[in-house]
């Protein structure tokens, strides 16, 4: 989403080249993005920022450009989660999503960017665990569905690339109490559905267990012998086109100086004004408030997990990238982190100004309760929305507020320079909110 509020595609593409030609440095030859679902539901709680935004024909016109730049480094991309994981705040890590659309109606928004991207020759698609039960007839998940992984994808989108399953250890095919008929099963079904490579990403003895459950369904004739030598060929095309073992070390050192420069002139290019208001200036104490950091969802690829304690809370409560936005900030003005709820004890006597951070308030509400608490001393403050843009939804506020999408330094920093007026704000929300 920061890179569609660029408003820019030849920028997407670019970064999307650079990110390519350093995973390939790296002997990464095949990246899973980007995310092709239509953001259309606000309270959605795994797809959010990692979509493009809520208008289809936007959205395709990013996921292309993405998809382009990571070609033209030789990286194969994934356009996910077909046929659409965007309208359901159901997350498919934990359920299985249902979506209650009729075909006709995925066609106006869900289908858009998947089209566009193959119309465009995309190397690989990523099937979604959603249930499309007014299509289907049932629940069955959309990656181990023959009617839309072959019958859609293949037949009716004419889409001759690879075909990889999300996942197979989410419970949405995982747990039986969701619905699921496991891993090992799942991994059978998907097959049958049409997809040539199912992911398994955590457990090796689930893998080893799919391995021998799909031997045996081949043997019982589950599976179509002839259908597993066209998929065969399919990914050994996939591995001609983009492998390659030659990997020349100085072109690492040549490309970092021009990969950052990129980095900096696309985060410039991504903070947006959710609101209009005063900013700051760099006298006196400015305080900075950033929320302890709880996981929005127990996903058991959550990047956050790793820093989890055993009650499933964020052991870090500051985050390195929310101190590194006080550090910002200290580096202009004498600056006070905080981080809330928190009774910390302050002089309120030299404060000038206020920076308050939200993360994903729409869904945690005690943030917004904080806000209001410290707005009522009257203290010129900022507001910045560091995820997805729906804090303030249905919510009446004075202050100014922007919207970085992403907690990352980068972010923050280019953020620092709107808030004390040493930048414009060149990015625009690509989300209704």
């Amino acid at each position: 989403m920061a890179l569609a509020a660029t408003g820019s595609q030849e920028m997407t593409r670019d970064v999307y080249a650079a990110s390519g030609k350093e995973l390939r440095l790296l002997g990464i030859n095949w990246a899973y993005s980007p995310v092709a679902d239509v953001n259309s539901d606000m309270k959605n709680p795994v797809i959010g920022v990692r979509s493009f935004g809520d208008d289809a024909e936007e959205v395709a016109k990013y996921v292309v450009a993405a998809a382009q730049g990571l070609t033209s480094s030789n990286v194969a991309p994934s356009a996910k989660h077909f046929p659409g994981h965007g309208d359901t705040h159901v997350d498919s890590h934990l359920a299985l999503p249902r979506i209650n659309k009729s075909r006709e109606e995925m066609e106006l928004t869900e289908l858009i960017p998947f089209r566009r991207v193959i119309e465009e020759k995309c190397a690989t698609i990523m099937t979604g665990h959603m249930a499309l039960p007014l299509v289907t007839g049932s629940d069955i998940p959309c990656s181990l569905s023959r009617q839309i992984t072959t019958g859609w994808l293949r037949e009716d989108l004419g889409f001759e690339g690879v075909v990889v399953t999300d996942c197979l250890e989410m419970d949405a095919i995982a747990e039986p109490s969701q619905g699921g008929c496991g891993v090992e099963e799942g991994a059978v079904r998907a097959l049958e559905a049409g997809a040539d490579i199912v992911m398994i990403c955590h457990t090796m003895a689930r893998q080893a267990g799919a391995i021998e459950r799909v031997y045996d369904a081949v043997e019982a004739g589950r599976i179509s012998a002839n259908d597993l030598k066209d998929s065969g060929d399919r990914v050994k095309a996939l591995k001609d086109r983009f492998a390659d073992w030659s990997l020349p070390a100085d072109d690492w050192n040549m490309g970092k100086a021009a990969s950052r420069k990129l980095s900096e002139e696309a985060y410039q290019k991504t903070t947006a004004i959710l609101q209009n208001g005063t900013w700051l200036k760099a006298t006196g104490t400015v305080v900075c408030y950033t929320p302890r950091l709880e996981s929005l969802n127990k996903a058991i690829d959550d990047a956050d997990g790793v820093l989890r304690d055993s009650a499933g809370r964020i052991r870090n409560t500051a985050g390195p990238s929310f101190a590194a936005l006080a550090q910002s900030i200290a580096k202009r003005t004498k600056c006070v982190h905080v981080v809330y709820p928190s009774d910390d004890e302050i002089d309120w006597n030299d404060v000038s100004g206020i920076v308050f951070v939200l993360r994903n308030a729409d869904r945690s509400r005690w943030q917004l309760e904080c806000m209001k608490k410290v707005a009522e001393r009257g203290i010129n403050m900022v507001l910045v929305s560091c995820c997805t843009p729906y804090d303030l939804n249905g919510v009446n506020v004075e202050q100014g507020c922007l919207a970085t999408f992403e907690f990352t330094v980068p972010a923050f920093d280019a953020a620092v320079r709107v808030i004390f007026g040493e930048a414009r704000a060149l990015g625009y929300c690509p989300v209704i909110t």
